[in-house]
This record gives C-alpha cells, sequence and structure tokens, in this order.
C-alpha cells in the first residue's frame, strides 16, 4: 500500500510504503499507525536568522507604535500614545485618519480582509472578515477602510453564550475597537487578514465578552492603588498597570494517533487508556534534549510569534512524557492575554504542519502530569517600579508592605472568587495532581517574607539576616547567591520574589476571567486598607503609625490563608478545614461562590460587572460544564460499545476457539490456564456491559425534566454526581480489559505508544 500524507500547511508531502497488517476482523490494526509515524521527518520551513534577524522579524505584522510613527501624521501619533499612556480617550476625530493609516499599511504587507478579532464567553476568540474592496460604478474597486469600520462592527449577538441576557430572537450586538492592544496580520496559506482586538457588548451594553471586564478590572485597580499610593505620600504616582507572564503548558502527540482516537477529536482527552509500564517515575523528561522534530514546531511557532510580536522566551521539555512549555516575558494584563489566546491559536495551527496535534486540554492523559497556565501576576506603576519588589529590607519598606497585607486580605476574603474563576469540567481533573495545587486557594510568602509578618502580628519585627552563599565545594566555581526564598510548586498563589505565581489557572482557557477575578479582589482590598489607613490619620495618627496599626490588623484577621508547607498533604487539608478556608472540590462546588450577595456587591461596587453580567457567567459556566460531561458522555458510551466492547469479545471467540481446538486435538485434556483466561476475560467484558448500561440509563436520566433538573445548577450536578461516576465505571472496565485483550485487536493507540513515539 502506498500513501501520500501532506498536512495542512505543509510543502513537504510524504509517501508512506507499507504492507498492511491484518487481524482476523480484517482491520489494518495499530501497527499501521506507527509505521506511519515512524516516517515523519522534522519539517523545514525556510527560518534563517543569519540573514533576517529575530529584531527585524520581530513585531513586523504588528500595527505598534514603531509602525505607527511611520504611518501616522506626527500630532495625531503623539496623541495616541498620550492617550494611550495616560489612559485617556481617544479623540473620535483621529479615526479616519487611524483607518486609512492602518489600511495602507495592511494592504502593503499583503492583507486583503480586515476583522474585529474578539473573546467571547464561549472561551475561544471569533472574527469575521470583511474585504478592504469596495465596488466602483465604472465596475473597478477601491481599496477602502474608514474610522467607522475601525471603531464598530456588528456580530450577530444570539448566536453567541449570552447565560440568559439576551434573548436568541433578539441578534443585535457590537463589537469595538480596543485601541489599548495593537491591531496585527494573521497570515494564512492563501492571504493575510488584518486583526483588530475588540471588546463586544450586547445592544443593551452588557458585556458579552471577556475582554470588557478585563479592561473595568485594570481600571478598578489603577484607581484603588493609585489612591492607596497617594494616601502614603506618593504623590508622584499617575498609573498602575498590571504586569502577566503566563506559562503554557501543553502535549504533542503524532497527528496519526490524534485521528485514530474519537476520544481526542471531540473531547481533547483520552477517556480510555490503561496506565502505560512507563509514566513520569524515572524524571527523565523534564528539561531534556529536546528532539529534532518537536524543537522544529517551536521554532516555527516561535517565529510566527515573533511576527506578531509576542515575546516568547523559554521553551523545555516538562514533567509528563510528551509534555511540553512555552514561556513568555511580563507584559500587561490585556496585551499578555491577547497573546496567550495568539499563542493557543499558533501552537494548533504550527502543530498541523508538523504532522502533530497540540493539546491544552488540562488533562489529556490520565495518571500523568496535567498542563496548567502559570499565571505570574504583578503591579507596576508609571515610572516603571515593580510595586510587589520587596528590596533588601522587606521590613522596612511600607509601600511594599502595605501593598502585600492587601493582597493577603483579597486571598482570604474572596478565596473562592480566585476558585471559581479556573473552576471548569477541564481543569476538575487536573487541581491536586502532580504540578498542580489543590483547590484550597492559600499564599505562600517564603520563609523571609512569613516571618516578616509573624513579626508585625506579632509586634516582635526582626532586622535583617546576613544574606548567605551557598558553596558547592569546587574552588574553580563561583559562589552561588540564593533567593531570599525557596519556590513553592504546591501553592495555587505564591510569592515568587517580586511576583505572585497563580498556578491553579487551566492550560486551554483564556487568563482574562481569572485576572479579571484577581485585579477585582485586589483593587477592592486596596480601597480597604486605603480606607482604613485615612481612617487613623483623620483621627490624628501620624501617617507612619497609621500604617503600622493598619498593617497589624489586617495581617492578623487574614494570616489564616499563609501556608509555607506542602499543599497536597493530607495534613494541610485538615489544618484548612480547621482554619475555616473553603475547599470546593469541583466545578459544581466552586460556582456559587460567583453569585452570592457579597461577590456581587464587591462587582458593582468596583465597576467590574453589574449583576446580571455576573449571573450570566455563572449560567455559562455551568452550561459549559454539562454539554461538556454530555459529550464526554456520549463519547464513552460511543466507543465502549462499538470499539472496545466488539474487540474484547472477538479476542473472547479467539480464545474459546482455540481452547476447543485444543481439546480437540489432546483428547479432552484439561488446559487450566486458558481456561481461567477465559472465565476472567468473560468477567471483565460483563464488567463492561454492565457499566455501559449505567452510564446509558444516566445519559437518558440527564434528559428527562422530572429526574429534578430545574435549573442549569441541579442539572450539572447530576452530571457531577451521576453521569461522571458511571463514566468512571465503564473507563475503568474497560482499561483493565485493555491489559488482557490480545495488542493486535485494541482498536485505539495507547498511551505507551502515543506519549512516546512522535
Amino acid at each position: 500500500m502506498t500513501k501520500t500524507l501532506q498536512a495542512e500547511g505543509s510543502t513537504t508531502p510524504m509517501t508512506i510504503h507499507s504492507k498492511p497488517i491484518k487481524n482476523s476482523r480484517g482491520g489494518t490494526g495499530r501497527a499501521n499507525l506507527m509505521q506511519s509515524v515512524r516516517q515523519h521527518r522534522p519539517q523545514t520551513t525556510g527560518i534563517d536568522y543569519t540573514t533576517t534577524p529575530v529584531t527585524e522579524i520581530y513585531g513586523s505584522n504588528v500595527f505598534n507604535r514603531v509602525t505607527m510613527r511611520s504611518y501616522l501624521p506626527k500630532s495625531i501619533y503623539k496623541a495616541i500614545v498620550s492617550a494611550l499612556d495616560n489612559g485617556e480617550r481617544l479623540d473620535p476625530s483621529m479615526a479616519d485618519i487611524v483607518a486609512n493609516a492602518m489600511k495602507d499599511w495592511a494592504v502593503e504587507k499583503g492583507a486583503t480582509h480586515f476583522c474585529h478579532w474578539f473573546s467571547p464567553l464561549t472561551g475561544l476568540t471569533a472574527e469575521k472578515h470583511d474585504a478592504f474592496i469596495t465596488p466602483t460604478a465604472d465596475d473597478k474597486a477601491l481599496v477602502e477602510f474608514s474610522g467607522k469600520f475601525l471603531v464598530q462592527g456588528e456580530p450577530d449577538a444570539s448566536s453567541f453564550p449570552s447565560g440568559g441576557i439576551r434573548s436568541t430572537f433578539e441578534a443585535r450586538g457590537y463589537t469595538g475597537w480596543d485601541p489599548t492592544s495593537p491591531a496585527f496580520i494573521m497570515e494564512g496559506t492563501n492571504g493575510k487578514t488584518l486583526c483588530i482586538p475588540s471588546v463586544f457588548c450586547s445592544y443593551s451594553g452588557q458585556a458579552l465578552d471577556k475582554k470588557t471586564p478585563l479592561l473595568r478590572s485594570l481600571e478598578a485597580i489603577n484607581k484603588q492603588a493609585v489612591r492607596l499610593l497617594h494616601v502614603l505620600d506618593n504623590k508622584t504616582v499617575k498609573r498602575v498597570s498590571c504586569t502577566v507572564g503566563p506559562e503554557q503548558e501543553y502535549f504533542l502527540i503524532d497527528e496519526t494517533f490524534y485521528l485514530a482516537r474519537p476520544d481526542l477529536i471531540n473531547a481533547g482527552r483520552a477517556l480510555f487508556g490503561a496506565k502505560p509500564p512507563k509514566g513520569q517515575e524515572m524524571e527523565d523528561h523534564y528539561w531534556g534534549t529536546i528532539r529534532e522534530r518537536v524543537l522544529a514546531f517551536m521554532m516555527d511557532a516561535e517565529h510566527e510569534l515573533y511576527k506578531l510580536g509576542v515575546p516568547v522566551k523559554t521553551r523545555h521539555n516538562e514533567v509528563a512524557p510528551g509534555q511540553f512549555e512555552v514561556a513568555p516575558i511580563f507584559e500587561s494584563s490585556n496585551i499578555a492575554c491577547d497573546h496567550n489566546m495568539l499563542l493557543m491559536e499558533i501552537f494548533r495551527k504550527t502543530a498541523l504542519k508538523h504532522g502533530l496535534r497540540c493539546l491544552l486540554h488540562e488533562k489529556p492523559f490520565s495518571g500523568i502530569n496535567g498542563s496548567g497556565k502559570h499565571n505570574n501576576w504583578s503591579m507596576a506603576d508609571d515610572q516603571g517600579n515593580n510595586l510587589l519588589e520587596p528590596g533588601s529590607t522587606p521590613h522596612e519598606n511600607e509601600q511594599f508592605l502595605v501593598v502585600l497585607t492587601a493582597i493577603i486580605r483579597a486571598m482570604n476574603k474572596y478565596g473562592g472568587l480566585l476558585r471559581a474563576s479556573i473552576a471548569s469540567a477541564n481543569n476538575d481533573h487536573r487541581l491536586g495532581a502532580n504540578e498542580a495545587p489543590p483547590a484550597i486557594m492559600s499564599v505562600y510568602l517564603g520563609d523571609k517574607l512569613a516571618e516578616v509578618v509573624k513579626g508585625i502580628v506579632t509586634g516582635k519585627v526582626d532586622g535583617q539576616k546576613a544574606k548567605r552563599v551557598i558553596e558547592i565545594g569546587v574552588s574553580m566555581l563561583p559562589e552561588i547567591s540564593p533567593d531570599e526564598s525557596d519556590r513553592n510548586r504546591t501553592s495555587p498563589f505564591a510569592f515568587t520574589g517580586n511576583k505572585f505565581e497563580f498556578r491553579a489557572v487551566g492550560s486551554s482557557q483564556s487568563i482574562a476571567w481569572p485576572n479579571t477575578i484577581l485585579n477585582t479582589i485586589v483593587a477592592d482590598s486596596l480601597q480597604y486598607v486605603a480606607d482604613a489607613i485615612e481612617a487613623e490619620t483623620k483621627k490624628g495618627t501620624e501617617l507612619k503609625k497609621a500604617v503600622q496599626a493598619v498593617v497589624k490588623k489586617v495581617l492578623t484577621e487574614n494570616e489564616r490563608v499563609i501556608f509555607n508547607g506542602d499543599n497536597y498533604s493530607e495534613v494541610w487539608h485538615k489544618e484548612a478545614e480547621k482554619r475555616g478556608l473553603p475547599n470546593a472540590r469541583n466545578t459544581v462546588e466552586a460556582l456559587p461562590a460567583l453569585v452570592t450577595a457579597e461577590a456581587k456587591a464587591l462587582f458593582t461596587r468596583q465597576g467590574v460587572l453589574k449583576e446580571d453580567e455576573v449571573e450570566s457567567r455563572y449560567n455559562i459556566m455551568l452550561e459549559a460544564y454539562c454539554k461538556t460531561i454530555n459529550i464526554e458522555s456520549l463519547l464513552t458510551a460511543e466507543i465502549a460499545s462499538t470499539m472496545i466492547l466488539p474487540a474484547a469479545i472477538e479476542y473472547q471467540h479467539q480464545l474459546a476457539s482455540t481452547i476447543v481446538l485444543t481439546k480437540s486435538a489432546i483428547g479432552g485434556a484439561q488446559i487450566t490456564a486458558e481456561e481461567g483466561m477465559l472465565r476472567d476475560l468473560c468477567h471483565k467484558i460483563s464488567e463492561l456491559h454492565n457499566a455501559i448500561e449505567v452510564l446509558n440509563s444516566f445519559i437518558k436520566g440527564s434528559k428527562d425534566d422530572e429526574n429534578g433538573h430545574s435549573d442549569v445548577y441541579t442539572h450539572a450536578r447530576y452530571y457531577q454526581e451521576r453521569v461522571i461516576t458511571a463514566m468512571n465505571e465503564v473507563r475503568h472496565a474497560a482499561d483493565e480489559l485493555e491489559t488482557v485483550v490480545d495488542d493486535s485487536l485494541w482498536p485505539l493507540p495507547k498511551f505507551r505508544e502515543m506519549l512516546y513515539i512522535y
């Protein structure tokens, strides 16, 4: 058999010559899949950084400040830069000039269409392409793009999730240009498109996207942080922004295996699969040598990201086999969110060119490391100062201690909201497993800061300790100056020197929503602390003493959320329960925190979400949970019934035939081993069949209103308590069969193949 394969976007077709390997049922078997995989070679893409340096490529497809300076009149350019730097609204009269310059630049780059690129509540991005051309009366065409089309678009709002804000028969919605995130050009196989980052709202003005609340939360934190700094007598600060650096974990598997797994195609994760003989226990994949084919993919993806101005910095093998990580340099939150969405899209597209599939699901393979998106978060003022930089003497750094105190209060008071921000059916598989913190929200400060906090609470603040060095013991090697504290990979919210790392964010989700929640709760606590300090000074208390009194009081009230130990341990779970910290173990338990009276008041007070906008997100997240589990349950029942069960029955038939023939050949002699194998197989087949029947009954029950699904929450609870449990039973029975059925009959690529052969 000769087969020609060509991955989408690839210019190098591959011809595979293979002899079909057939089993008794006529299938070609997994052996052919592996034979196909072995034919893949690293793809060359013509990247030559000796002729075109990275510095020339970087940002070449972005309408950034460098580009604007070249295409805009000097006065317009200065006005735009000033508006962006000071958080001011752009003068509408400039829209036509900017649009024309943007169009000229895009057309020169080869773009034929434009779109408003936005983030609806699906968690993905959306775009509707319009051509630049406008027909003329003489049957020709002009290339036009006006300020009207730049500033505003009109997608069909009824076709996106609204969580009850919009009726499905009311279609009008609007996209609006977000000038704080630069426009960019996306390159396709046969053309280019100008993409304009935008917000998305309903006809009546409610936010229907993830960007609008994020931008509102950034305004809230700017307002409250500037006010606090002014209270602390730092009058020179005019703006405070949040910076984010999201580390992205992902899996790569060969596309041949992917296409043979209906569960990966439709659910993003393997719903079946026995634990492979080798997992990650040898600890040999993490930071190991990157395979040539994977490195070719990484370099190709980086090349595309550089052109889009995405500052990817780090690449390496992650803990699990087949798992990898990429990390960017810090950027302002809004741009970092947009860039992370672009990164995921570029990774998916580039993987196809290399005959691979990029899996962004939080737990595509059970039993090994899941994938997260470590959200490194900090705050900086308009003078370039990091508000979370403790300095060499943090106990004397008044401004840092006040900001830190506000963050600790936010985590203690609103930890349930932060937990809800990363809740999803996908992330439920990951939280608490390897490389993922548990669902209990706590703060890790490190030994030095923990001592400072303890000293403030007890009134015994120690002085600065001598800085230590690490002696390697080899005279030729330099001394190593360690950081002030170790890292805690088990903590969901860990201080790592000059930032906090929110480690519980899921790998497939947009970071916009977790950062919206984080910004909002911190803004509220900054306001609380500023109010408290002002109240003290109004009594006549000296500012320094007022600060000390407020910091001590707030830390004393909220120190229960600080934990520097092993968050995976049962000891911590018991201790957290004693401290009264919430432990929402799954999405259904976590999401109600969003719609408490306290949460709604918080969002309204900070101007981030109106009550109906909060309710809509709660409903959408629950609906997404139900839909995800429904898809997975249907897939589980179908794959088990039509692929796994028939394979097991075929092996049962072969084994029974062998026993009969063997007995006939040797005169009815006892063959205990084979008969024992058959009995065990029959028992396992029966278990799988029964488990499928139970699952099907629960799937049917999920559709029946009489089961009490009076609202989306009770429906989600049904899926969590009954359907997932039944799915797990089917998987357990199927995975047991995988370990005993003839390998040549097994219809699905196994973990031992998908994770190691690429």
